[in-house]
């Protein structure tokens, strides 16, 4: 299925009533965000809630939707504040993104007693269908990467590999992709095992520990796969300063626009720079939330089964696709 295939058919739906003589009804949707404290970055990748919230701005502005936001800044209790709220406000449908699973349980229990369909994002909500990022095949697509890589250009060599971000971060997402990282290097070099770097979720500390390891490698090929793109971009400093640019390959988690950047922004990800060490990074579209959720949102408003879980279609954006995938738009 392609992408925004749920969007155009919701567009066509509309475009039939209005040419049938009807417009269509208009719904209240209220959207819970994880946190859009500024600085904040979700579920463990370089996006912001800030980014989240204008996808769904843009998107529901050709959807008959009428939006109302809500910040849960990363607290249950504000969580069930909010769920409170949206149940007063008489809302026809909240989507809920909060990681607090006891607050969700009873946000489950407080919209099905009000009669309110939950849509939930990332992290579930009981009795909810759920759209998430698919975090083990993101972290198994960028194993695969580096061992076809190995495989096709260093297949005589010593190798090593390293997972390196906040490898010791609790959250299920992370662990998540980091199984699935191990799982897909093992696919193609099935006797290499990943060592974690631990940065404890700061790109500085990952730069120098990722130095550390790299001083431990002589004489090896070394393969490293980071968990954020702010960890990429040290790591490919790192290893310049170590003068080891012809021995290390990157793959990154997330494509926030930190490496592919807009057309006035420095981009490591570019077709203009295809020879870099970072091969690429896995995109999670956490910025085209919206564009992918209303559209479920609706067919559930509109009395249609959805799946009970739907989650994100993750591909390695590199310097071949970047543009297709995010094109320079803002270009003159």
């Amino acid at each position: 299925m392609k992408r925004r295939h749920f969007l155009l058919a919701t567009l066509a739906a509309i475009s039939s009533q209005r040419v049938a003589g009807a417009e269509p009804r208009r719904f209240r949707v209220a959207f819970a965000n994880l946190n859009e404290e500024p600085g904040t970055r979700v579920d463990g990748l370089g996006f912001t809630g800030a980014e989240i919230r204008r996808s769904f701005e843009l998107a529901s502005r050709s959807l008959p939707v009428d939006m109302i936001y809500y910040d849960n800044g990363g607290d249950g209790d504000k969580a069930l504040g909010n769920a409170r709220d949206a149940v007063s406000s008489k809302v026809d449908l909240l989507i809920e993104y909060n990681s607090d699973a006891k607050a969700n349980a009873e946000i489950g229990r407080q919209l099905k007693s009000a009669g309110i369909p939950v849509l939930a994002v990332n992290h579930p909500v009981s009795g909810a269908p759920l759209y998430t990022a698919d975090n083990i095949g993101a972290g198994r697509i960028a194993g695969q990467a580096l061992g076809k890589f190995a495989k096709e250009n260093w297949s005589d060599q010593t190798l090593v590999a390293a997972i390196l971000g906040d490898v010791s971060d609790p959250g299920a997402a992370v662990t998540a992709r980091i199984q699935g990282v191990t799982e897909g290097l093992r696919q193609e070099l099935p006797d290499l095992s990943p060592v974690q770097l631990d940065s404890a979720g700061h790109s500085v500390r990952a730069g120098g520990v990722l130095a550390k390891f790299l001083a431990a490698q002589t004489r090896r090929k070394v393969l490293v796969a980071t968990l954020d793109d702010a960890s990429a971009l040290a790591a490919k400093s790192a290893v310049e300063t170590a003068g080891r640019m012809s021995d290390c390959v990157i793959v990154s988690q997330g494509a926030d626009r930190s490496i592919h950047g807009g057309a006035s922004e420095k981009k490591e990800i570019d077709p203009a720079n295809r020879g870099s060490i970072i091969l690429g990074s896995v995109a999670y579209y956490f910025d085209r939330y919206g564009y992918e959720i209303l559209p479920i949102a609706l067919r559930m408003l509109q009395g249609e089964q959805v799946p009970p879980q739907t989650s994100t279609k993750h591909i390695l954006i590199s310097a071949k696709n970047v543009f297709l995938e995010y094109p320079p738009v803002d270009m003159n």
